[in-house]
């Protein structure tokens, strides 16, 4: 580095933007992902799939029980995560604004500082040399001198010019672990609304299985009344009170059981929603609930835009892409100008004296690091290694979400089959009940058959309830897997 003249500098700073076109570094592009153009057993029209597609509907449209999206707009207000996603996002704009500053002159004051050395007899110098400022003192002492006095005040700007474009790419990376942070918070608010609806379909779940068990512990107990009247009568044994009140106990210890899980999901959703743990009010039934056959999925396409996941994916993907340019950069060489300005002077009297104690000084520098052991070059390579690890997993988490679709469709369109099924095994075991009652009071039918009537009848019955609340689930699944809940 040398010191050169204000036109120097400004030549230099003429070609340095001249030059500053060269960005090291290739832009962003979007790798292959292999996306299909439509979803495994989704229907496709004239050749052109349907881009209908249900995460287009913010959670507030697309869950209608109104005691449901009461919670999961506490929850996104409250809840611990989501709160401290946001503080993320927060963070990361700071980086942002500092990678903006970047591209600026580094400026720093020394507002007022002073400089005294003191030396001895065996120094080179003698000490008349700092004593013109002693006055008349008569002789200079021979140890601990004052050698030289300054005070000063000035101004200093260091600025590193963006040949190659690293300061940009710095910030492009930057920006996209900003984006990053909003999609993250997107995924936590995307898996939260899920949560919530899948944990208030399981306690809707858990009152029908409750109605069930209470409901046939009743039938249970009309059943062993009629059973000991028998046995009264010399008509059946003891034995037969015993398996029955047996069959009675079952659906009985169903019952605190339930309640038991009830309370618990009741605590775990209020958790979510950031609260102490309380009751939760039912707006509505699982009996309520009636399903869709089909609903719209879209085309897998649209998950590079919906899922949150897999944006975040891509954008640390730009990141690490962006990195690249930035680690080459630094085995590229370097020109920064400095300057610096202000007010020096031996004597503190001087110190303003001006033009006298007025100083200036601007120097320009080009740096090329040549041997750095290897530190640049491994950096740079380790960058293009991560930037393809990135490019793996944005792959991955593409694959993934269309194998996620592609199952809650499964599972919806089977769980429809499921249910019709379930609903016959309910009629049946309902009307077996009844059969078997009106035979056993005939004096035609044993108590074994009643109870075993009744037993084929509470686990249809649960059976049913079960198969609902899959389905119900499998519609949530399916929402969260096509990216809906962040809108």
């Amino acid at each position: 580095m040398k010191y050169i003249t204000w036109h120097t500098g400004l030549f230099a700073v003429v070609c340095s933007l001249l030059i500053s076109s060269c960005k090291v570094g290739r832009d962003y592009v979007r790798p292959e992902t292999g996306i299909t153009d439509t979803f495994r057993g989704d229907a496709v029209t004239d050749g052109t799939a349907d881009t209908a597609n249900i995460a287009d509907i913010p959670w507030s449209d697309f869950f209608t029980d109104s005691m449901l999206t009461m919670l999961i707009d506490s929850a996104i207000t409250n809840n611990f995560d989501m709160r401290t996603a946001l503080k993320n996002i927060d963070i990361a704009n700071q980086y942002v604004r500092q990678s903006r500053a970047a591209f600026l002159p580094k400026v720093g004051a020394d507002l007022a500082g002073t400089n005294h050395q003191w030396r001895s007899s065996d120094f080179y110098s003698s000490p008349s040399s700092g004593w013109y400022d002693r006055g008349d003192r008569g002789t200079p002492p021979d140890d601990l001198y004052l050698y030289q006095s300054q005070y000063f005040s000035s101004v200093s700007m260091s600025w590193e010019l963006d040949i190659w474009g690293k300061l940009r790419r710095q910030k492009e990376s930057a920006l996209a672990e900003y984006l990053q942070t909003f999609e993250v918070q997107k995924a936590i608010q995307t898996g939260l609304v899920a949560a919530i609806a899948e944990g208030y379909y399981n306690l809707l779940t858990l009152d029908a299985q409750l109605e069930v068990a209470q409901r046939n512990l009743l039938l249970n107990d009309s059943t062993l009344q009629i059973v000991k009247l028998q046995r009264d009568a010399g008509e059946v044994s003891s034995l037969a009170i015993q398996q029955t009140e047996s069959q009675k106990l079952v659906a009985a210890a169903l019952i605190p059981e339930l309640e038991q899980q009830i309370a618990l999901q009741e605590n775990a959703l209020m958790a979510l929603t950031g609260r102490m743990p309380d009751g939760i009010y039912r707006s509505s039934a699982l009996t309520d609930w009636h399903m869709q056959a089909t609903y719209d999925s879209g085309v897998p396409l649209q998950l590079l835009a919906n899922r949150p996941d897999v944006r975040e994916a891509e954008l640390a993907l730009r990141a690490a892409n962006a990195e690249v340019g930035v680690a080459q950069a630094y085995r590229y060489p370097t020109l920064t100008i400095e300057a610096s300005g202000g007010l020096n002077a031996m004597l503190p009297q001087n110190w303003f004296n001006i033009p006298g104690a007025l100083f200036g000084g601007l120097i320009s520098g080009v740096t090329q690091p040549i041997f750095n052991g290897r530190r640049l070059k491994t950096q740079h390579e380790v960058a293009k290694l991560e930037r393809d690890k990135a490019e793996i997993g944005f792959q991955q988490v593409v694959m993934d979400a269309v194998h996620e679709v592609t199952n809650a469709l499964v599972m919806i369109d089977k769980l429809n089959e499921q249910l019709a099924i379930a609903q016959q095994r309910v009629a049946t075991a309902q009307l077996g009940v009844k059969n078997a009652n009106l035979l056993f009071k005939a004096g035609e039918a044993t108590y074994l058959e009643v109870i075993t009537a009744q037993s084929n009848a509470l686990k249809s019955e649960l059976d049913l309830v079960s198969v609902k609340q899959q389905q119900l689930n499998a519609k949530v699944t399916l929402y969260k897997a096509l990216g809906g809940g962040w809108r």
